[in-house]
């Protein structure tokens, strides 16, 4: 059995997760936490940073005992990878042109081909699915104005 790198990217990744997850805790504590009823912008990024940080921490622990085997990306792992963030890239620069509810649907479709959800009915009942919940979630629970783009 060969002895794994001493840093690999998998393991400089798991150093990421907890520190990016400390930087973030430190710096919600300058915006605020508000009260229990009206909420500041710093209570989220605070839960945000803390759980990064410690889920990242039992990584790390998790890896070095050698209970949960930590393996990088095997090569049939790769156009996966590369198609999923090539996604979430057009995502972002589609949104403003074409609106959060076509390029959501679109880009959840993919995915779910990316991830070989099988047959054609599943990923679509999933990204429309999807792309309803969160279009009801931001633009009527939450009255967050969306991308509308051409369409809207």
């Amino acid at each position: 059995m060969e002895k794994p790198q001493k840093w690999s990217p998998v393991v400089l990744s798991n150093l990421c997760l907890p520190a990016g997850g400390v930087i973030i805790l430190l710096v919600s504590l300058n915006y605020g936490f508000g009260t229990w009823k009206r909420p500041g912008p710093g209570l989220y990024p605070f839960f945000l940073g803390s759980s990064l940080a410690f889920l990242g921490l039992l990584n790390i622990l998790s890896g070095l005992r050698g209970r949960i085997p930590i393996l990088p990306l095997q090569r049939g792992d790769l156009p996966t990878f590369f198609l999923t963030t090539a996604a979430f890239c057009l995502w972002i620069l589609l949104m403003p042109l074409l609106g959060y509810v076509a390029v959501t649907l679109l880009v959840t479709f993919g995915f779910c081909k990316v991830m070989k959800l099988e047959g054609w009915l599943k990923p679509l009942f999933l990204s429309f699915g999807t792309t309803l919940f969160i279009y009801l979630l931001f633009d009527y629970w939450l009255y967050i104005d969306l991308p509308k783009g051409i369409l809207g």
